[in-house]
Parts: C-alpha cells; sequence; structure tokens
C-alpha cells in the first residue's frame, strides 16, 4: 500500500497540486492515481510554470494564433481549459467509483476579480459551463466577497473550492455560505449529492509569518522564560491553527441543520490543506502531510513534497491528538501578544497579490510565445 491509499484508510484524500500537460498525456497522471493520488488543484502560478517552462503548448498555441486569435488571456484560458477538461477526464472513473467524494480537478476565477463578488459569480458561471465536467470545481477565494460567491454558487449546483482560508473566522464564514447555497439548492428542487465544495486552508505560509514575528521578539529580549516561551511556539502555530478548524468543521457536523442536509445525500464541505510544502528547511519535509491527517480532509500536495511522502512519510491518524494542546499553544500566542489575526488578515491580501501577479506573469508569457509564433508565421 503507497502512503497515499495509507491516507485514504484513514478517511483523508491525497490530491496533487500540479498540472501540465505532459503529465496528462504521457500517462503520469493516472499512474499516480493508481498509486492513490485522488484529485489535482491548480492555480496561476502552476500555469505559469508549466507554459512558460516548456515547450509542451507550442503546438496547440500555435493552432490558435493561426486560427487568428491574438489577445494572450483567451489564448491562455483555451489552453486551461483543456489540460482541465482532460484531467476530468482521467479522474472520472475515481470520480464515479467514489460517488462524487473525489476525483475532481479545480479551475481558479481570475484573482483579479477577487474582491467582487458579482464578478466572480459570473466568471466561475462562465469557466463552469465552458469546461462543463461535473468533477470540475471552480476556485474561488476566500475573501468576503468571494464568500457572497460560494452561497449563489453551490445555490446553482456549481461545484467550489474555496482558496486562501488562513483563519477559522474566515473558514466559519465559507462553511455557512456552503450551508445557505445547499439549503436554496434543495429548496429549488435540487439534489445536494450532486454538489461538491472544499475549504482549502492553507498551513505553511502561517508558520513562515510567524516564525519571522517570533524571531524578532526573541532577538529584543533578554528574558529567559520568554525567550523559551516563544521558541516554543515556532513552526507549530500553524498545525494548531488547523487542527482547531477541524475541530469547527467536526462541531459544525453535529448541528441539526448540517444533519437534515445529510439525509439528503449532501456531501460535507471537507477541510483541504494547502500550502503543505515545507519553507523552512529546518523542518521535516513532509511536517505539514505527517501531522494532519484525519477522517474527512484532503491534502493538496507539490510534486517535491508528493516525492518526499512517497519516501519516507509515516502516515497515522494525528488530526485529532493533541487538540487541549493546540488550543493551549493559540491561547499563548494571544496571552504573548502575537499577531496572528492581523497575520492572517495580511495573507490572505497577499495571497490574492501573488496570484495576481503569477496570472499577469503567466499573460505575458502567453504572449511572448504569440509573438514569436506570428514572426516565424510573418518570415
Amino acid at each position: 500500500m503507497s502512503p497515499f491509499q495509507a491516507c485514504h484508510q484513514y478517511g483523508q484524500s491525497i490530491w496533487l497540486d500540479f498540472i501540465r500537460r505532459d503529465l496528462l498525456l504521457s500517462g503520469g497522471l493516472q499512474a499516480l492515481i493508481d498509486e492513490g493520488i485522488r484529485g489535482l488543484t491548480s492555480n496561476p502560478a502552476i500555469f505559469e510554470k508549466a507554459i512558460a517552462g516548456s515547450a509542451d503548448y507550442d503546438t496547440a498555441l500555435a493552432a490558435r494564433v493561426r486560427a487568428g486569435e491574438t489577445d494572450a488571456a483567451c489564448l491562455f484560458e483555451h489552453l486551461a481549459i483543456e489540460d482541465i477538461r482532460k484531467a476530468a477526464d482521467i479522474f472520472m472513473p475515481l470520480y464515479r467509483d467514489s460517488a462524487a467524494r473525489d476525483g475532481y480537478v479545480s479551475l481558479e476565477v481570475s484573482p483579479h476579480i477577487a474582491l467582487d463578488a458579482e464578478a466572480t459569480i459570473a466568471d466561475a458561471r462562465r469557466l463552469w459551463k465552458a469546461v462543463d465536467r461535473p468533477n470540475l470545481m471552480i476556485k474561488v477565494p476566500g475573501t468576503a466577497a468571494g464568500a457572497i460567491a460560494v452561497r449563489q454558487l453551490i445555490g446553482e449546483g456549481i461545484n467550489v473550492n474555496v482558496t486562501l482560508l488562513f483563519s477559522r473566522p474566515a473558514y466559519l464564514a465559507v462553511a455557512e455560505a456552503y450551508l445557505d447555497g445547499l439549503e436554496t439548492y434543495v429548496a429549488a428542487g435540487g439534489d445536494p449529492a450532486t454538489v461538491a465544495s472544499v475549504a482549502s486552508f492553507f498551513i505553511s505560509r502561517i508558520d513562515s509569518a510567524m516564525d519571522a514575528e517570533i524571531d524578532a521578539r526573541i532577538a529584543a529580549t533578554n528574558d529567559a522564560k520568554l525567550h523559551a516561551q516563544l521558541a516554543a511556539l515556532k513552526g507549530g502555530v500553524a498545525i494548531a491553527n488547523a487542527k482547531l478548524a477541524y475541530r469547527d468543521y467536526q462541531q459544525l457536523c453535529l448541528t441539526p441543520r448540517w444533519q437534515a442536509l445529510v439525509q439528503r445525500g449532501a456531501h460535507p464541505q471537507r477541510l483541504l490543506w494547502a500550502s503543505t510544502g515545507t519553507k523552512n528547511a529546518a523542518y521535516r519535509d513532509v511536517l505539514y502531510v505527517e501531522q494532519l491527517i484525519g477522517a474527512d480532509t484532503v491534502n493538496t500536495i507539490p510534486p517535491a513534497t508528493m516525492d518526499a511522502f512517497r519516501d519516507h512519510g509515516q502516515v497515522t491518524a494525528t488530526l485529532t491528538d493533541s487538540v487541549d494542546a493546540a488550543d493551549a499553544a493559540l491561547g499563548q500566542v494571544e496571552a504573548l501578544g502575537l499577531p496572528l489575526d492581523a497575520i492572517t488578515e495580511q495573507l490572505v491580501a497577499d495571497g490574492v497579490k501573488l496570484f495576481v501577479d503569477a496570472h499577469d506573469q503567466l499573460l505575458a508569457a502567453v504572449a511572448r510565445k504569440r509573438d514569436v509564433l506570428n514572426a516565424a508565421a510573418a518570415s
């Protein structure tokens, strides 16, 4: 049994945070599915590396250019939709065999509209129709505007991956939006068993920011006790935050409101652990996979982390271990005046900007390739 299959024995699905055309066409993705990978996520940064960093897309891009397409955004979207459809088709048997629990592929709305609910809704509807696969999830940012969009899209039966969640209040807001949307869909005669969502809770970026703050506080104090209290929190805040978010999820699942939807066949909105590649070389490279294994969750991992976990990952149910200690750790964060709330708020803004920058770099790369192809055609 692979470690990915072993995670599934504990109720967790491992998804791949990566896409590239050669992976789809070479049989590589199918091989990963056979090994236990159960879904796939993408984002502008992943597509930017795939298209700009390879020749995989040049033939398809040249064909679109010859057909008269010149707009870089339209060229990219055509390439992306082809990839997402192909990936969704490869995952379709798993989607069916798992009764629509797994086998999903995610495609993100434009990050430029992360703060505009109506534009996000319109873009999500358009992409949902264009891809035309039941195992598609539209990625929507977990901003206040995104929560509004989630409520509307779920109410229309559109699967949603809510991304860029860093705080428990933000998670609870989108969980509430999911419930509202399902209730709307059911009231209109829809079957909730056909709708799916995940709430993508980001992990490693929290520790990166919190560790920097902790290091600054340590450097500024000569108090040995305070030094020890601060040092004990390094590399642990993100996992503690995630464990308490999972406790929030468990408590929500016990509510009569959710149980009424379960009776109609609704799927839970699973927490998905994102940003699980370890950024600090001092920490175990599979830290954010090993420490967050638990039922009804997803972990989407980049290729390097996937390889490391395959090689030396330890699989056991850890998500519900030491929850009291996690609670105590976040209590200590508050007692010491560490700005977790401000950091998570800033991380949302930073995350949107990172995706905007990656999206702009992606379109610039597509435009450069388009111009090279046009010049070659004219010569």
